[in-house]
């Protein structure tokens, strides 16, 4: 019992100071002067993902490689099937209204570049560094697009959008509150990692199941609760768009940051069972998603039931 409380203590403390990095981070840039657009495309893009790279660092370290992977794979699946699933449930997303196709492209070609250089059977600095260049080459895409918006849009109604979009943006706020955020999210990323971590092994000893199962499962759910949150506000205030991109980038994230940044600390070999079986749900998972990208469909109630009970029926499976 002590190992799950400490746990959840672990993954509350992740999620509290990753929050407070992100409006750290995000104030002092604009505080400096770093462009709205540099900030919503780098820092908060990175900022939010800081759990669970910090998650897949402090695996490395603690000799835990399937927690780090399993959280990685594991958040993927979740962010499709339960992200998506469980607002839907609430109320219809109306993804038939948005365009992403350009980013669920690059989402699906950068799962099957992550499961080809898995098949190498280590992720090692090599892999690191080829999904660390097509990171670069997605940002770089959104940066022009952005551009191309900005230039399109007017400098100053531009700058108001993305001001708007960034829900940690206050461009006023004073330095000292800033030092605190900062602060309180740089000591408690590690502190929280090392927390989740220790004890999430801790649990896969005292139950006998993996450490890969644990990552897939507990871990993985738990960093997906801010996307979680995030979507069912855009469910209820009918911002579709929203939803699907918070999925879909943070998805991509995932897959090329995370584990291009992690391989830096060390090698992460593929439990074998990743191989036969989770990856090609995550795949596939992904690949649900085509219908309300290319063909808009709305995710309705019914397609909300479907993508959960698919998450339920993958959990289960995991844990028999």
């Amino acid at each position: 019992m002590t190992a799950w409380l400490l746990s959840g203590l672990g993954l509350l403390i992740l999620l509290l100071a990753g929050d407070a990095l992100v409006r750290g981070a995000v104030n002092l840039s604009l505080r400096m002067g770093v462009p709205a657009l540099i900030v919503s495309l780098t820092i908060v893009a990175f900022g939010t993902s800081a759990p669970e790279l910090l998650i897949a660092i402090s695996a490395i370290k603690e000799n835990a490689p399937g927690i780090a992977l399993g959280n990685v794979v594991g958040s993927n699946t979740a962010n499709i099937l339960l992200v998506l699933g469980l607002p839907a449930l609430l109320s219809t997303l109306h993804t038939s209204e948005c365009n992403s196709r350009r980013n669920y492209v690059f989402m699906l070609l950068a799962s099957v570049l992550f499961i080809g250089l898995a098949f190498c059977g280590v992720f090692t600095l090599v892999s690191g560094a080829i999904l660390l260049a097509a990171l670069g080459l997605v940002l770089w895409n959104a940066f022009r697009e952005a551009h191309a918006h900005r230039k399109a849009c007017g400098q100053a109604c531009a700058e108001d959008e993305e001001l708007d979009g960034l829900e940690e943006a206050d461009p006023n706020m004073a330095y000292w509150k800033i030092s605190i955020y900062l602060v309180l999210g740089l000591i408690g990323l590690p502190m929280g990692a090392h927390l989740l971590v220790e004890n999430a092994t801790v649990i896969a000893l005292t139950y006998g199941v993996s450490e890969t199962v644990i990552g897939l499962t507990l871990v993985a759910v738990g960093t997906s609760l801010p996307e979680l949150a995030t979507t069912v506000m855009a469910a209820l205030r009918r911002q579709a768009d929203v939803a699907l991109g918070n999925v879909i980038g943070s998805n991509m994230f995932n897959l090329l940051a995370i584990v291009g940044i992690a391989t830096l600390v060390g090698p992460i070999p593929v439990d074998p069972e990743f191989l036969r079986f989770d990856l090609w749900v995550m795949l596939g998972a992904s690949l649900l998603l085509a219908p309300f990208v290319f063909f808009k469909q709305d995710i309705t109630r019914t397609w909300g039931f479907v993508l959960t009970l698919l998450y339920a029926v993958y959990i289960v499976v995991l844990l028999a």
